[in-house]
């Protein structure tokens, strides 16, 4: 079923086929003069250039045989050609119920596919810290509102599991415990189960091992034949890998929890490395790569470039893999077994060149057929409400899960005085939100700046706003059933709720711009002008007292269209609503 907007903008195009002109699509945009009409029908002025003729002769015709249709009212034409469009009451309503029905109605889409998406990108060993926050947050609402939209979704954390830092930790273990199974290279008995060290120990051991190593071309130069040594398959390197790798893991998982973030594959670079012998077989066979300076890349740059493009480096000079050539196996992999449409990687946007140069390597060897999406949908920084990067008090990096304290506490501390019962859990669910909603107002690509005090305030554009309201228009739910008021659909659309319907008109046109967008800021400014609209209507009237009851119970069916679909919306950006607030 055809979303109302959709309905009416086939009708006004059918329209103006019908009178003789020629049009692919019509697009109606909200108003910016309500007086005028609710939407506006702008393309009158490029129909009247191609054809030579008076764009507000065009305006007069479409508008009178518009204004002869049951759907709409009041059609007129402002300057010189533009289309004010007023829907009738009676068609907000019928459409307003279908929705009462089936909220998915608004999330109709007409091409769905089969989608991978990469985000994420815990390193293990390392502590989650606030430049993580925007891939796992952004990520999950994109595939969620690819679920919403009907796509197919597979999603991957892709750690960063492989590699020096791998190496150096490895080292370290061995520096500071050499009597280890681990290092004993005749050892032949059953490694340990339970890891030699916690997830507190990686802590601080990688710190400490990067600064020397950065300190130490000895210790670097160790830190390199572990690496190899490792990836080559030393058994008992591999071994303490894989008790490395459950310890962090499981604490980035509990991470990510906190974010409602999930995942259906946990593999990292070390899966991508494993395929990396298959692909190099296949691509030798192409004539596609050249040698240079003792490395063996592939050449990705085009004449009609406007920016220089490096070759693709597909085997270093000391016979390693590269970070490329990992996210290239990566590809190989992901299509060979899941065979997607698009695969969206979710990155920091200063990774555009890297990814660009791998998807161009994919290309020309064939990985990927032209029809494959590759999008690297890149994100913008989050600082501080000082506009710099978030620090900790003694200037280094901050943890996720300190910011995310931080905005809890301050929730806490702001929203919840009179909570006593489940207060913690509340203020969890609250702070977590505040955090989510806030990253995702700006568009994608925006750096912006976080405040924990701005986005934990009940007022405005923040989540608890958002969460109080919605909180309330449940309890006001509940109270009417209380007392027995039976309420089924919208019967009355006047002046005090005319501005909810038409916001939730905009649903449908929103998610599916969001969709195409990869961006959440249409969603989040959906969902606080919805919101906002119906606190202006509940502030002007009394629903559970109000006497008429053809209002009363119109308002409340109202207020179950907006609840369910602020429940919907909300889940689509991950964020989960308490009970009470």
């Amino acid at each position: 079923m055809k979303s109302f907007l959709s309905k009416m903008e086939n009708k006004i195009k059918n329209v103006i086929i019908e009178l003789g002109y020629e049009i692919e699509n019509v697009e109606l945009i909200p108003s910016s003069r309500k007086e005028f009409g609710d939407f506006q029908y702008n393309g009158v002025m490029a129909i009247a250039k191609k054809i030579g003729k008076n764009p507000r002769d065009i305006a007069t015709e479409i508008s009178d045989k518009l204004n002869e249709l049951e759907e709409f009212t009041n059609v007129n034409i402002a300057g010189p050609g533009f289309i004010n469009i007023t829907f009738t009451n009676e068609s907000l309503k019928d459409y307003v119920n279908e929705l009462n029905s089936d909220i998915n109605i608004s999330y109709e889409y007409d091409n769905p596919k089969t989608i991978f998406l990469d985000y994420g990108g815990a390193n293990v060993a390392k502590a989650l810290h606030v430049g993580h926050l925007r891939s796992a947050n952004i990520g999950e609402a994109l595939k969620r509102l690819a679920n919403a939209l009907g796509n197919k979704t597979i999603s991957d954390v892709h750690l960063g599991d492989w590699g020096r830092p791998l190496g150096l930790v490895i080292l370290e273990i061995k520096k500071r415990h050499p009597e280890l199974c681990y290092f004993d290279d005749s050892f032949d008995g059953e490694y340990p189960e339970k890891s030699p060290v916690t997830n507190e120990d990686l802590m601080e051991i990688y710190p400490t091992a990067s600064t020397k190593a950065k300190e130490d071309e000895a210790y670097l130069e160790e830190a390199r034949e572990v690496t190899k040594a490792l990836q080559e398959g030393h058994k008992g390197y591999n071994e303490l890998w894989k008790k490395i790798m459950e310890v962090s893991s499981t604490d980035i998982g509990k991470t990510y929890d906190r974010l409602n973030a999930t995942f259906d594959l946990w593999e990292g670079e070390s899966d991508c490395y494993k395929v990396i012998p298959e692909m190099m077989e296949y691509i030798n066979k192409l004539n596609i790569t050249r040698e240079s300076e003792g490395a063996i890349v592939i050449d990705v740059a085009r004449e009609d470039d406007k920016v220089e493009y490096p070759p693709m480096m597909l085997v270093k000079s000391n016979g390693g893999a590269s970070y490329q050539t990992t996210d290239l196996a990566g590809i190989f992999d992901r299509v060979r077994r899941f065979n997607p449409d698009e695969i969206w990687y979710i990155t920091d946007s200063r990774q555009a060149l890297h990814f660009e140069t791998v998807f161009r390597a994919a290309r020309k060897a064939g990985i990927v057929k032209e029809n494959i999406v590759l999008e690297n949908d890149g994100f913008g920084t989050m600082n501080g409400a000082d506009g710099k990067p978030f620090k900790t008090r003694d200037g280094g990096v901050m943890q996720l899960n300190d910011l995310i304290d931080m905005v809890v506490s301050e929730c806490e501390k702001k929203l919840l005085p009179n909570i006593v019962e489940d207060r913690q859990e509340i203020a969890e669910m609250v702070g977590v939100a505040a955090v989510k909603y806030a990253d995702l107002i700006p568009y994608r690509s925006t750096d912006y700046s976080f405040d924990p005090v701005k986005f934990s305030d009940l007022n405005g554009k923040t989540a608890p706003y958002l969460l109080y309201s919605t909180i309330r228009m449940k309890s006001l739910l509940k109270k009417a059933k209380e007392t027995g008021i039976d309420y089924k659909n919208v019967e009355v659309i006047d002046e005090n709720t005319k501005e909810i319907v038409l916001n939730l008109l905009s649903i449908n046109k929103v998610v599916v711009k969001s969709f195409n967008s990869r961006s959440l800021n249409e969603i989040t400014e959906l969902l606080y002008k919805l919101t906002n609209s119906y606190n202006n209507f509940y502030s002007s009237v009394r629903v559970l007292t109000e006497e008429n009851e053809v209002n009363k119970k119109s308002w409340l069916a109202l207020t179950k269209i907006v609840y369910d679909n602020n429940i919907k919306l909300l889940d689509i950006l991950g964020i989960k609503v308490p009970d009470r607030m």
